[in-house]
Formats: structure tokens, sequence, C-alpha cells
């Protein structure tokens, strides 16, 4: 019997269907200034109110004019000036020509707008050098976008360029989702605080640290609960509170089967607990579910329940967690590319788990790319994810990897970098 087979041993791909079909609260939207919108969600989808540009205008330098009769050596007056901010509002005659410059306004009763550099100037009137046709370096309206193009969905996570192409439409506001919020903390006698001397069998407390940076690149509000004794009640209070505060709690350490796991014990008296363990490496010990306050049964929270040790809680954050809570924030989320790429070295591993081993990409001298593990694979060893720029995500029925075959790959994303 593999340890797939052991009761409550979840297969990982069950696990994220079932946390992918979880319901999620429906936030309220709110409307902000658009300079405060950077990696918000937004809250409706963007369809543009009119044509960018908006008028006719030239794409270069050059003169605008009539090329309906025109002819190679033909001589046009200068009639006056169109600039950006500045056009020119009179009708162009026949024979006539304006002088243009880029992103001005093309005056009526021209179809063309010949290069500078196509033109000889002698006195107040220029001559072709060139034969031109109409519609010649014209950017017609709405050649970027045309009015009532869907532009933004609905979830989109505002970017730099985004916010520039709100701002391209005038928009001053923008209507985004509010910030999901995020109750944290960590758990065991074992850990010590920052900065202070650490004793034998103790361990400083870098999940808390690492969670709560990998959150704030989600722009959320995050409530930090600070580290728990292994005391049932303090642990129950901080629990009831942060589902009264929060729309999701992470939790780290305290989920396994050890004699001073209290959280677990707590879990089951406040929450619907959907699932405990996985068939995941490193993770196994993964709690998912919702926690209800007794003092308010309609305020529920979505828990996760991270490993205690620093990789494992890194990775079922970043594999497990983080999608569920961006889909929280109506975020409409991408599945992460996955690379089919050869391995450089041997890997060890027992048929059992969905592997996740921290690695690096290589570029070959021939421009292709393969992989190779950052060494160790301990649970503990935080290291080996800082060195990494992807996982090597091996399946669950695989044993153990010879150098040059195949392996799935996934490239790290900022979130966790």
């Amino acid at each position: 019997m593999s340890c797939c087979d052991a009761p409550g041993l979840l297969p990982l791909e069950q696990a994220l269907t079932m946390l992918q079909e979880a319901p999620i609260a429906t936030l309220d939207i709110e409307t902000i200034p658009l300079e405060e919108s950077l990696n918000r969600i937004l809250g409706r989808a963007l369809i543009s109110p009119h044509n960018i540009p908006n008028y006719d205008n030239s794409a270069m330098d050059g003169y605008a004019l009539n090329i309906t009769t025109a002819q190679h050596h033909d001589t046009y007056v200068i009639a006056g000036k169109s600039f950006a901010g500045a056009p020119y509002e009179a009708v162009v005659g026949e024979g006539q020509c304006i002088r243009i410059m880029t992103g001005a306004k093309i005056p009526t009763g021209c179809n063309s707008v010949v290069m500078q550099e196509n033109t000889v100037v002698h006195g107040g009137a220029i001559t072709l050098t060139q034969q031109a046709k109409a519609g010649d370096n014209i950017r017609k309206a709405g050649n970027d976008i045309q009015k009532d193009t869907l532009l933004l969905n609905e979830g989109k996570r505002l970017g730099p360029i985004d916010i520039g192409l709100l701002a391209t439409l005038g928009q001053a506001k923008v209507a985004v989702y509010r910030k999901v919020r995020v109750g944290l903390f960590s758990t065991g006698d074992e850990i010590t605080p920052l900065g202070s001397p650490l004793k034998d069998g103790f361990i400083y407390d870098s999940n808390r640290y690492l969670l709560h940076a990998a959150l704030q690149r989600l722009d959320i509000e995050i409530k930090n609960y600070g580290n728990l004794p292994d005391d049932p009640a303090i642990i129950e209070s901080t629990f009831i509170q942060a589902a009264l505060e929060c729309d999701a709690i992470i939790s780290s350490g305290g989920v396994s089967v050890g004699d001073a796991d209290f959280t677990r014990d707590v879990l089951q008296k406040l929450g619907d607990i959907t699932f405990y363990t996985l068939a995941m490496k490193p993770g196994k010990p993964f709690a998912f579910g919702t926690i209800t306050t007794p003092a308010n049964p309609s305020q529920v929270a979505t828990f996760f329940g991270l490993p205690g040790n620093p990789v494992s809680a890194a990775v079922t954050f970043h594999q497990l967690a983080l999608p569920t809570i961006r889909r929280m924030g109506g975020e409409n989320v991408t599945v992460m590319p996955i690379l089919h790429l050869p391995c450089d070295t041997p890997l060890r591993k027992s048929p059992g788990r969905v592997d996740f081993q921290r690695a690096n990409l290589h570029t070959q001298s021939d421009g292709t790319l393969s992989v190779t593990t950052t060494g160790t694979q301990s649970s503990g060893a935080l290291s080996s994810l800082s060195k990494a720029d992807c996982y090597i995500r091996l399946e669950q029925d695989r044993g153990n990897v010879a150098a040059g075959e195949m392996v799935d790959v996934i490239p790290l994303d900022n979130f966790l970098r």
C-alpha cells in the first residue's frame, strides 16, 4: 500500500479542484482615485467610452494637403500651421497645404500628410519631390482604441500599463473590489522572537515573516496576530477574533497530529475543515476549510493551515493558499505556466506524493533550457528555496528521475521570489 492509500491523504489534483470550487463571498466595490489603483482588482469591465485618438491626426512632421489631383513636382501654398493642441480650424483650399506636427489634427480638406523630407520649401510654398497618395501618414480616429471596445475584464489586477490605459481614456477614478482581509499567525512554544538569543531546541519565526511579505505583494489588508503559544484557550480566542475581523485566516504550524499541535483540536471545535493532509511533498500537513464564530454564525472566514517547516509553509502557500486568496479578492487567476524540460541531474523520489523540488533554469549553449535542483530538498532548508527560480514538479506515481529525463517545471513568480 502506498502512502496515498492511507486514510485522509488527499491527492493534490483533487485538493486543487476543491479549492477552486469552494464558495467565495462577493466583495463590495469601491471607487478610488486612479493614482491609488496599482495592484487593485478591477471591479467592473472597462469599455472604451470614445475613440482613441478621437480625431484624425498626423503620424509625423510634414505638410497636410489634398492629393486627389496632386502629382510629383506639384506646388502648394502654405496656408497655416496645425500643432497638437492648436489645430488649424479653417478649410484648406485647392492648391494649399498646412504645416503640421506629429499628433496634430488633420485640417478639414486634407487627406494626406507628406513627410517634410519629401518636399522642397521655397518662400511660402512647397514642392513635392515624391508622389503621395491619399491616407499617407494619417492616424485615423479610433486607430488605437475604438469606442465601445472591451479593454479590461472585471477581475484584472491593475498594473502600470493598465493605469496608463485608464488615464488615456480620461478615467480619474476606477471601480475596484474591496481589499481582502487576511489574518496571520504562527503557533509554537519553540518560536523565539527575532533579535532574541536562540536557545537550543528553539527556532526563529521565519514562516510568519515570509508569509507576511508574500501577502504584502497582493496589496491586501493583513492582520498580524503574532506567534501564539501552545495554549488551546489562546489559540481558540485568536481564531474567533480573526474570524470576526478577516475574510481569510492563515496559520503556520500545529495542524499535524503531535501532542502539542492544539490548532487541529481548535479547528475541530470551530471549523468545518474540508481536508487535513495532502499527497504532496513538501506540505503533507495542510488544512483547508472555514471558521465560524459562535457569537455570529453568519460570519465565516476561509482557513488555511500551513505546515510548520518553512519550505512546506512556503510551497503550500504559493501553490494552494495564494491562488485561492487571489480569487477571493475577485481576481481572474490564470494557471501557472508549466515547461517540459530535460533535467541535468538525477533526482531521488518515491512514488506516492506529488513532489515540488526546488530548482534552477539553465540556458544551454544552443539557447535551449534545462533544469537542475538547488541541492538538498529538506522541508526545513529554506535556503533551497532562496536559491531557486522554479519548481520541478514530479507526478504522484513517479519514482527516481535519471539525468536527461523530461520533467515538468513551474517558474517562480514575483509573489514568492
